[in-house]
């Protein structure tokens, strides 16, 4: 998983009251548990924004009262108007513990299917995956570069070092599907050919 940092503040006061005043002031009441005790604690706002309205999923090294923890985000709660950050808890990891985290998929090289009017269908853009914080990648590399049009990749080709994806084996990841496109230029290369052999056979 991809790194960021994050500094962090020990709630004096544990309450709503608290909370509110605490989001007033640009702060959001967040939770990290996992360990012996969970402790509450407020984060700026800015940092968590760039964190969560992000394609990719961070490690974070969360800072506070001189001590460094490993998380990662696990829930978030909104606010039903404004959809701004309300509250956050986060996940203490440790380095012989598994977790599961969803994780991106990205496509790699250039499909055969797609130079020739396919298109690239992604039916995952995060699959779960599950394994040691130190194990799991920062994305889940899919190498389209052989398939051609009709051709797929399912979840039991992808391989996993180290993690398990959590998903049925035969689930498809991406698939090069046939356009319209496709289709027409195949039916006039086909009619084309057609009537190449019609002029060979009276030629003869």
């Amino acid at each position: 998983m991809k790194k960021a940092s994050l500094s962090g503040s020990p709630r004096e006061n544990v309450g709503s009251k608290d909370a509110a005043l605490l989001r007033k002031e640009g702060r959001i009441p967040a939770v990290l548990y996992g360990g012996k005790e969970q402790i509450h604690f407020h984060v700026a706002v800015n940092p968590i924004e760039k964190l969560v309205y992000n394609p990719d999923v961070f490690q974070i090294e969360l800072e506070m009262n001189g001590k460094t923890y490993s998380c990662i985000v696990k829930e978030m709660q909104f606010h039903p108007v404004t959809d701004k950050i309300v509250h956050l808890d986060l996940l203490q990891l440790f380095d012989d513990k598994q977790v599961t985290v969803h994780i991106p998929v990205r496509s790699v090289g250039s499909s055969i299917g797609v130079s020739n009017g396919g298109r690239l269908a992604t039916n995952y853009r995060h699959l779960p995956l599950r394994g040691l914080p130190q194990a799991l990648p920062e994305y889940v590399n899919v190498d389209i570069t052989e398939l051609n049009i009709g051709d797929v990749i399912r979840v039991r080709q992808i391989p996993m070092d180290g993690f398990t994806i959590l998903k049925s084996d035969s689930d498809v990841v991406v698939a090069i599907k046939r356009t319209r496109a496709a289709m027409s230029a195949a039916s006039t290369e086909g009619g084309e050919e057609g009537e190449e052999g019609a002029e060979d056979a009276a030629a003869e």
